[in-house]
């Protein structure tokens, strides 16, 4: 009711205008973000209009998730309400940051049907903090590189950016293709492989070759296959044989199969697949057809 000779409300009458309970208004109070404007002789609470507008700031501080200690900071002027929002803006951005976390490991979970110790594992992968999974990269690297001076540059540098970390704001995707890339190279067997494809490439690289010739070759390869596909050129007739020579030139077919081998490795397809996600850039082609055209003619070469 409204007290007539004061035009002060009681603390059940802001409830009816404000449409909150009179349980909430009574706890804030005591909280002491709606202190009362005086009391009536009977000792009840009463409050005034700038009361009605006080209480609709604090409702909707609240409905945005900040805390009662942030709510009495603004009221008492002690910070501004865009200072306010802009530190539970970060706060919300970290919360919804671990969220995406969890979400990415119970989705890999339900989808790999993993064990408890799988998942145990997986979590402790997605919250490493940005020190750790640098930490992760740069064994990995350390490893699969150790005592080879002479492999390309250029595949160093390209294997350092396919095992990037996560950015900043990473989608769940990321997270979860971050989750499984962790997994992988960490991996004894991977790490060899990979260290497998760093050899071969150092093998018979000299110091005048120049950097990026990997990756030119690669290209060429591509280019070459593809127009033989394109040409249905069997790779076991004569016109194969030619396109095989000007390709490889006088090397071993043998040593070539067995190096095109290791670089079109089913995890290292992955590997590069995974890579893709954690960067944010569209998934690298495998040219399964171009790199099986060559595989077949040399196989045909050497009687495989």
């Amino acid at each position: 009711m409204i007290d007539d000779s004061t035009g002060l409300m009681t603390i059940g009458e802001l409830a009816r205008t404000t449409g909150l309970t009179v349980r909430t208004i009574r706890y804030w109070s005591d909280e002491g973000a709606l202190p009362p404007v005086t009391r009536s002789a009977g000792g009840y609470r009463l409050y005034d209009a700038a009361s009605v507008a006080r209480l609709e700031l604090i409702r909707t501080l609240r409905e945005l998730g900040l805390g009662l200690d942030a709510v009495r900071r603004v009221l008492a002027g002690e910070t501004t309400v865009a200072q306010v929002a802009a530190a539970h803006v970060s706060a919300l951005d970290a919360q919804i940051s671990a969220l995406r976390v969890t979400r990415a490991v119970l989705s890999t979970v339900a989808r790999r049907g993993s064990t408890a110790e799988e998942m145990t594992l997986m979590n402790k992968l997605a919250r490493l903090s940005a020190t750790e999974r640098r930490r992760i990269i740069e064994d990995f690297m350390a490893e699969v590189f150790e005592g080879i001076d002479t492999a390309d540059p250029d595949i160093r540098t390209r294997l350092r950016f396919a095992a990037a970390d996560l950015p900043d704001d990473p989608t769940p995707e990321q997270v979860d293709a971050w989750v499984e890339l962790a997994e992988l190279i960490q991996d004894p067997e991977f790490r060899a492989t990979m260290r497998r494809m760093i050899e071969f490439n150092a093998a018979d690289r000299g110091p005048d070759v120049p950097t990026g010739s990997s990756l030119w070759f690669v290209s060429r390869l591509v280019r070459v296959a593809g127009e033989a596909l394109s040409e249905d050129v069997a790779p076991h007739s004569p016109r194969a044989a030619d396109i095989l020579r000007e390709l490889i030139g006088d090397a071993d077919p043998a040593v070539v199969r067995e190096r095109l081998t290791a670089v079109t490795n089913v995890r290292l397809a992955r590997y590069r697949e995974l890579s893709a996600i954690v960067n944010g850039v569209e998934p690298p082609s495998a040219y399964e057809e171009q790199f099986g055209w060559v595989v077949a003619a040399l196989d045909a070469r050497t009687g495989s």
